[in-house]
């Protein structure tokens, strides 16, 4: 665990180490102290900037499920043929999950053991429901192969862009997100639209 050592901490700074312990060991498994530690800090300042450990976690998936609800309110996500909002919002989706990447993880990560993680959840579900519904539209229009079934092909989407939390490093040298979102996109929608 890497300790960050700072004269003063904003809310900011403190939520992204916040964010990095809890990556690294687990909601569950991280204590006050762990943050405390790991900010450099005594647990008293950190109380002087949130509650606990689980306001540290909703502000931390809060910023996750704003960017991709975000995505939602794009003009592009909103208008025009169905097939292609989605594949707006595909891109759009990587483009979020790589722009907030420790946060994404962690809200890939909850479980539900708390009421924020059940928040969040619930969250998350009605964010998977809206993209769902949009494949259902591509598929009710025609825009998309009839042979794929719609929530197995969901499924399938959603797999493929959260996993990217799991090898994608920022670390200059690789794909940035566009080069990643245009990649998702090519193979998902290369394979979901009908031919010609």
């Amino acid at each position: 665990m890497t300790i960050v050592k700072r004269d003063t901490y904003t809310p900011e700074t403190l939520l992204t180490v916040a964010v990095q312990v809890f990556n690294e060991r687990g909601y569950d498994g991280t204590s006050m102290e762990h943050l405390s530690r790991a900010a450099g800090i005594s647990k008293s300042s950190i109380y002087h900037h949130v509650t606990g450990k689980e306001e540290l976690l909703r502000r931390a998936v809060s910023r996750a499920l704003d960017g991709l609800f975000g995505i939602l309110d794009e003009e592009h996500a909103r208008a025009g043929h169905a097939a292609d909002r989605l594949e707006y919002v595909v891109r759009r989706m990587v483009e979020v999950l790589i722009a907030e990447l420790p946060y994404v993880t962690l809200l890939l990560r909850v479980r539900g053991n708390t009421d924020t993680e059940r928040w969040a959840l619930e969250r998350r579900r009605d964010f998977d429901h809206r993209v769902a519904a949009l494949l259902k539209a591509a598929a009710d229009d025609g825009e998309v192969r009839a042979d794929v079934e719609v929530r197995l092909a969901t499924r399938l989407v959603f797999g493929m862009v959260n996993s990217i939390v799991e090898w994608y490093r920022p670390d200059g040298r690789g794909m940035d997100e566009r080069e990643v979102a245009e990649t998702v996109a090519r193979l998902v929608f290369g394979g979901l639209r009908k031919a010609g």
